[in-house]
């Protein structure tokens, strides 16, 4: 992994987006339905592209909201749908381009009172709200983002009932349809100007900061953050969740600075990432610069990335803690401050997270699931209170009220955020310092991931990995325990490979929206043992590849 000469420093006036004509791109490109990289394709986190690679454009939003008002209506979902989106630039296009397909599909559709962004966890709040003790006409959503993508990006999300990400069945089924309407000319697509769509009986106004920031007391102890004397700061990145840090200062009295509230669609504020691209990713220390400087101010900060659905941590005593870190104070503290939640709730982490979260679960005498990398495999647990937590090793994560009863079944980076305030108001020490109690107590592990080139073929190649293609019987020097392309806990596909040995373990998997793929690795032994491992699993994988 090659680290820019730029990384971590002010974003140059050269690498910032073009706004206007990333915006004229989506209006005024036709993708080809017949070329793969501009078809409609839902990874992990919903439809992903850029208006200049014919990947996000006018024609992908309205077929793809075409096809969800037909999925609806198949499924007999005739309750509201909460829609929301976040900073990127192509966001508010699409946000409008969808407002008028819903509208002129007569969908009730819930949109933001001040016209202005909502998080992807408020969001799946509103939904989870909204349909508590009903079993008919129930709600769902829709969700504009590219999460922490670069600035040119966007996104697209649909939130069925459950108000966390859909299934595999179902984004596969609104995949396609989209395409058929795409390839059909959009002639199936039904939609209305946009002044008439925000004027319809069927658009309503929804006050999201009033209800989500109202009900945050029922997740987050807040009393004693206010009766501490802690310094506390959060950088919203300038992100969707902007206007909610201020709501959450004033409504619950808590000593809240908020860093900065600018909001700019180039992102130029950021410092760049370490490919050298602007990325609102709230785990990078690169990306993370302008926080981690400000350390020694204050007790605990927390940064969330553009739909908030993620969270990056910054103590005192540590700096920037790494997110499997996080997950594994969090899990300790919470599973032992929370007296209501059922005894019977379990810790939700996907394969590729650290193996401290299966020490620290095993520690507390929790059931541990180990998921695929996607949010949506927690979406049942957290609603049927099997899980009290779920999280990945990517910062996102969510957990339940602290009367055991679900708070959203998508990643929420802003509680993630309060809660590390409450950590050290209550524990008297900052994540960090809870991290290294951890570590004496179950042991160091040393982590990494890789980013690392790869072209379409070699993704493919990735993806259909079966334990028979690895043909090793021990890695760096251990004795290979186990090979699968199956989560213990689902029995699903990872969409990639992992293998475990005695002292640690690797995994790969491509990445859904770049061309790269992602290589996971954690040594139980040292430094130079996570070395080992991830050379011999990148020769491995050069092999496979066809050198």
């Amino acid at each position: 992994m090659k680290i820019s000469p730029l990384a971590g420093k002010p974003a140059p006036e050269s690498i910032l987006t073009n706004v206007p004509r990333l915006v004229t791109n989506y209006y005024s490109i036709a993708p080809d339905p017949n070329n793969p990289a501009q078809r409609v394709a839902f990874g992990t986190s919903g439809h992903r592209g850029t208006s200049g690679a014919g990947s996000f454009n006018e024609a992908h939003i309205i077929a793809i909201t075409q096809a969800i008002c037909i999925h609806r209506k198949a499924q007999g979902i005739d309750g509201p749908l909460f829609m929301g989106f976040d900073t990127h630039a192509l966001s508010e296009p699409a946000f409008a381009s969808a407002l008028e397909v819903l509208a002129a599909n007569e969908v009730e559709t819930m949109i933001d009172s001040r016209d202005e962004w909502t998080p992807t966890p408020v969001v799946s709040h509103a939904i989870l709200t909204y349909n508590k003790g009903r079993i008919e006409a129930l709600a769902d959503g829709i969700v504009i983002t590219p999460s922490h993508n670069p600035p040119e990006d966007g996104g697209f999300k649909y939130d069925p009932p459950s108000g966390g990400p859909a299934d595999s069945a179902t984004t596969k089924w609104i995949q396609d349809k989209a395409n058929e309407i795409i390839a059909g000319g959009l002639k199936d697509v039904r939609r209305v100007p946009l002044a008439r769509a925000q004027s319809a009986d069927t658009t309503h106004r929804h006050d999201y900061i009033d209800r989500y920031v109202g009900d945050l007391g029922q997740v987050i102890d807040f009393d004693p953050i206010r009766s501490s004397n802690l310094k506390l700061a959060v950088d919203p990145l300038g992100g969707a969740g902007v206007r909610y840090w201020d709501a959450i200062a004033e409504r619950y009295r808590i000593p809240l600075t908020v860093v900065s509230e600018v909001v700019d669609p180039t992102f130029r504020f950021m410092t760049v990432d370490w490919d050298g691209k602007i990325r609102m990713d709230c785990s990078s220390p690169y990306a993370m610069a302008r926080l981690i400087a400000m350390r020694e101010r204050f007790d605990v900060a927390w940064a969330c990335d553009p739909d908030h659905d993620r969270h990056g941590i910054v103590a005192k005593s540590e700096g920037l803690l790494p997110p499997n870190d996080y997950l594994a104070v969090a899990i300790s503290y919470l599973f032992t401050h929370r007296p209501d939640w059922p005894l019977t709730a379990g810790v939700g982490k996907t394969v590729v997270s650290s193996e401290m979260i299966s020490r620290v679960a095993k520690g507390l005498n929790r059931p541990l699931r180990e998921v695929p990398v996607g949010f949506k495999w927690f979406v049942d647990g957290l609603l049927n209170r099997t899980l009290g937590f779920g999280g990945e090793e990517s910062a996102g994560a969510s957990f339940v009220r602290r009367e055991g009863n679900c708070w959203t079944t998508d990643k929420d980076g802003l509680i993630m955020g309060l809660l590390a305030a409450e950590i050290t108001a209550v524990m008297d020490k900052d994540p960090g310092e809870l991290y290294k109690d951890l570590v004496s107590k179950y042991g160091q592990l040393w982590y990494a991931r890789i980013d690392a080139a790869a072209n379409a073929q070699q993704k493919k190649v990735l993806s259909a990995l079966k334990p028979s293609d690895i043909a090793i019987k021990d890695l760096a020097g251990d004795k290979i325990t186990g090979v699968f392309n199956n989560a213990p806990g689902t029995t699903d596909p990872i969409g990639g490979i992992k293998v475990t040995s005695e002292g640690g373990w690797f995994a790969a998997r491509p990445s859904g929206t770049e061309e790269i793929y992602k290589l996971y690795a954690e040594s139980f032994r040292g430094a130079d043992h996570l070395k080992r491992i991830q050379d011999e699993a990148q020769q491995i994988l050069r092999k496979l590849f066809g050198g």
